[in-house]
């Protein structure tokens, strides 16, 4: 998919003449109609959206998007698809580009006229997704298409490519037959290892081999080249010198292969040699994992694909996707250990087609995945891996091994906001939303691993400690506190009921400490009374063996039947983390080798658990916010300064007042004599701030006077500030004192790949000085903006449960929501601070305001339909 210029018309007008005769009486409601180059031509000119869809150099699709209305929001759209292409989801494709195309460009709705026999069109505008309204016309019906996504399009939309991709991706993950190209008669090269690998693996399909200089490889016979095997295969393993690689690909391409996994390495290196395999690959439609990649694994007993050079893969139900084939090798030989299996295993290389976000698609409708995990170095559409992960996340857990997280990328960047914005705290806003498990090491994945394969979700955050040597249960219990767990007294029952069962010695509060000397039995029984506890989410029980006895060997016997879910922590344990269970039992306990691993695997588990009790919507849509007005303010900026730059405060109030924002009035002036009339029509104390060139935060410039009563005082501080600005001087800014209150930072930094990033901080003065602040993606959900609020630990003092002072929870987050609504429908703001915003009990208001605007990126035809 591409936008057209003028070159392309020819090819416009030979696919208009192209169509039967029917096809053109449904396109243009008459048969007669045969389009010229100079017709196609105007279809294409500078300022039209005009899309294509190409099979190779072919076109064979058409979209045209006419703005007609004088603000620029509503536009007419047609679509052609060539004949031999069409109920192939050709026509789907380029609605969906160009309605996100027009949406970036201002347009808020599509309108058409479709002639009532014209059943497949209308099926695509009916299955797309978006709101439809539909009337009778003088030729037909006329249709409206809402483009403010909704969480029916979004669904929609991942379902439509859940099946094609799939579908393209059976040829990878599910083949009927594979070749290895490359299949050499030398022990310990790659080609005879995966080849190999497959046969021992008793790979279910057809297996051939490509080497021109042996007759057999490992008992399979061998051609000379690609185009000498005797039949098209489903996925051809390339394992050959990497100047070769494009010239197989282009074998493969002609001989009807549909998949390739590239094994070499080296193509990344080489620019015009990758260049050249993605051309090929593009021609050809052909899906490809890597190049510089381990291979691809499937489970499943009617495939048993096992096309990697590393050991066997062991069979379980957890997915796994990695760009590193060390990562993909460790986390193997782990779930190993720990009883675990993969279901499927992509090592996805240098990741040049097949993605996280394709595996993600293909786990969502694979009964066999109960668990992904993923280790991704980057993301070349983040925005979609937040829907494919949230979807998925909602029927498994997805984990994750963050990698990159280094601040040496950070951006020297003017606001408040933007400082903060650090790569990793972009991905984290990311993973949150999206319902992912991050973690910085394998080990720690592993360890939670074991926790969620093992042991049900807790009900909450209340936390039972119990050990058999008091430090130990101290130890256990600080790091559940530190993990953000709760560690609260016992209930008098429970506390009686284990004071009946263990010695006098005992300690019964929380961390409960048994004793050197009670027995395993005891001590199962001891956990059982607190599994049993309605007050307890989660039972960590600790255990050292003593001369006495060692209680460790009750432990997974306590974790049967109903009951909160039990960890165990065994301080003499050599591995960091084992599975173990009761003889005979099904149920398994995670059994840590040191509290701090435990605590933190099951702090994730809490998480997990939140997430999903939390409503799903996609985003928020506030009331009473005029885009139209809003998207004038920017266009007119960008239209006189190109370049972009930081807005002027009444651009800055105008934009904030179209999303309903609550501002404070502001007055500009020009001349100290200005501001003293300002102030009289405000009548009441004041603070004047100065404009001045290059200057952004005008407090730590020295540029702001606060508390201004009385013509002379007023007069007195703009005189000042004139002089210490001199003629970088452009004016003051006139506003009324505030009503003092908690001062918080509402702001919006845009990464050209994430989108726009949202944060909540403390503002004021101490925003230099905190650096603990919440992150979100836009768009926003109500639950994001609700979890911003105490997700930091100000946040959580002014809003959470326990708060001293009175504060309009409610306004903030209205804020917050808004603020994620401009950064969402404006993708020309770079930048944006609001600080302070003083929260007050009965409100909130906006006492200052920076906003940088940029001319947006159109972005990606990949990024296609996206909510932004």
């Amino acid at each position: 998919m591409r936008e057209l210029d003028d070159g392309d018309g020819p090819l416009v007008a030979a696919l208009h003449r192209d169509l039967p005769a029917y096809d053109r009486y449904l396109r243009f409601f008459s048969a007669g109609v045969v389009p010229t180059d100079e017709v196609a031509l105007r279809a294409t000119r500078p300022g039209d959206l005009s899309l294509g869809a190409f099979r190779g150099d072919r076109l064979v699709g058409v979209a045209r998007c006419v703005v007609t209305a004088a603000d620029g929001t509503t536009a007419e759209v047609a679509l052609a698809v060539a004949h031999p292409e069409q109920a192939r989801g050709v026509g789907t494709l380029l609605l969906e580009h160009v309605a996100s195309r027009a949406r970036r460009r201002g347009v808020r709705r599509l309108v058409a006229d479709v002639l009532a026999e014209n059943s497949r069109m209308r099926q695509v505008i009916a299955d797309i997704g978006l709101p439809v309204r539909w009337s009778s016309g003088d030729d037909g019906q006329h249709v409206e298409l809402d483009l403010d996504p909704v969480n029916g399009y979004l669904d929609a939309l991942a379902e439509r490519e859940e099946r094609a991709d799939v579908t393209s991706l059976t040829a990878v993950l599910a083949p009927r037959s594979v070749a290895v190209v490359g299949a050499s008669r030398r022990a310990g090269s790659v080609g005879n290892a995966v080849l190999r690998r497959l046969l021992d693996g008793g790979f279910t399909g057809r297996v051939a081999a490509v080497n021109p200089h042996a007759a057999q490889v490992c008992g399979v016979a061998c051609h000379a080249s690609v185009a000498e095997l005797p039949e098209p295969v489903d996925l051809a393993v390339v394992c050959v010198p990497a100047s070769a690689v494009p010239d197989v690909a282009e074998q493969c391409g002609r001989r009807g292969v549909r998949a390739l996994l590239v094994v070499t390495s080296g193509l990344s290196a080489d620019p015009p040699l990758a260049s050249r395999l993605l051309d090929v690959t593009r021609r050809y439609d052909l899906r490809m994992v890597g190049p510089n990649c381990l291979g691809v694994a499937n489970t499943a007993p009617a495939v048993q694909l096992d096309a990697t050079f590393a050991g066997p893969a062991p069979a379980g139900d957890v997915g796994v996707v990695t760009q590193s084939g060390g990562v993909a090798i460790a986390v193997q030989e782990q779930l190993r250990r720990l009883g675990l299996g993969v279901s499927t295993m992509v090592s996805a290389g240098d990741k040049y087609d097949v993605s996280g976000n394709d595996l993600l698609l293909w786990w969502h409708g694979d009964d066999r995945t109960r668990m992904a995990v993923l280790y991704l170095e980057s993301f070349g559409n983040p925005r979609k891996f937040s829907r494919f992960a949230r979807r998925l996340a909602r029927r498994i857990p997805v984990l994750t091994v963050r990698s990159g997280s280094s601040a040496a990328g950070q951006r020297a960047v003017a606001s408040h906001t933007a400082a903060t914005a650090t790569p990793r705290v972009t991905r984290d806003a990311l993973f949150r939303q999206a319902g992912v498990l991050a973690v910085d090491r394998v080990d720690e994945l592993v360890e939670l691993v074991a926790t969620l394969s093992c042991q049900p979700l807790p009900a909450g955050p209340r936390v039972a400690v119990i050990s058999n040597a008091g430090g130990a249960g101290v130890l256990a219990a600080d790091a559940c506190v530190a993990h953000g767990l709760e560690v609260s007294p016992l209930s008098g029952r429970t506390q009686r009921a284990l004071r009946r069962l263990l010695p006098a010695a005992a300690a019964t509060g929380n961390p409960v400490d048994t004793s050197a000397a009670v027995t395993p039995e005891v001590f199962a029984t001891a956990i059982s009374t607190l599994r049993a506890d309605p007050d307890v989410d989660a039972v960590v029980a600790v255990t050292v063996p003593t001369a006495l006895t060692d209680p460790c060997r009750g432990v997974a016997g306590a974790a049967t039947g109903a009951g909160a879910p039990l960890l165990a922590v065994r301080l003499d344990q050599p591995e960091h983390v084992v599975a173990v269970a009761a003889p005979g039992a099904t149920v398994r306990v995670p059994s840590f080798a040191d509290p701090a691993p435990a605590a933190a695997a099951l702090a994730h588990a809490v998480g997990r658990a939140r997430w999903l009790a939390r409503p799903h919507e996609v985003a928020a849509r506030p009331s009473g916010v005029d885009a139209v007005r809003a998207s004038g303010v920017v266009a007119r900026f960008l239209a006189a300064r190109p370049q972009g730059g930081w807005l002027d405060a009444r651009d800055v109030e105008d934009l904030l007042a179209a999303f309903g924002l609550p501002i404070l009035p502001t007055a500009t002036a020009a001349t100290p004599q200005e501001a003293v009339a300002a102030y009289r029509g405000l009548g009441r104390p004041v603070a004047v701030k100065a404009v001045a060139e290059g200057v952004v935060h005008k407090a730590a410039a020295g540029g702001v006077r606060l508390g201004l009563s009385g013509a002379d005082a007023v007069d007195r501080a703009a005189g000042e500030l004139a002089a210490a600005f001199g003629p970088r001087l452009r004016g003051f800014l006139v506003q009324p004192m505030a009503t003092p209150g908690p001062e918080l930072l509402v702001g919006v930094t845009s990464d050209a790949i994430f989108g726009p990033l949202v944060t909540v901080g403390l503002g004021g003065t101490a925003t230099d000085l905190a650096v603990d602040r919440a992150h979100r993606l836009a768009p926003l959900s109500s639950a994001d903006a609700q979890d911003m609020l105490t997700d930091f630990a100000a946040g959580a003092r002014l809003f959470g449960p326990d708060r001293a002072s009175p504060v309009d929870r409610d306004a903030i987050h209205d804020a917050v929501i808004r603020v994620g609504r401009l950064a969402e429908l404006l993708p020309e703001v770079a930048e944006l601070d609001l600080n302070p915003v003083i929260a007050g009990p009965h409100g909130c208001v906006v006492i200052d305001a920076r906003i940088r605007v940029a001319a947006a990126a159109q972005g990606d035809p990949a990024l296609r339909a996206l909510p932004c």
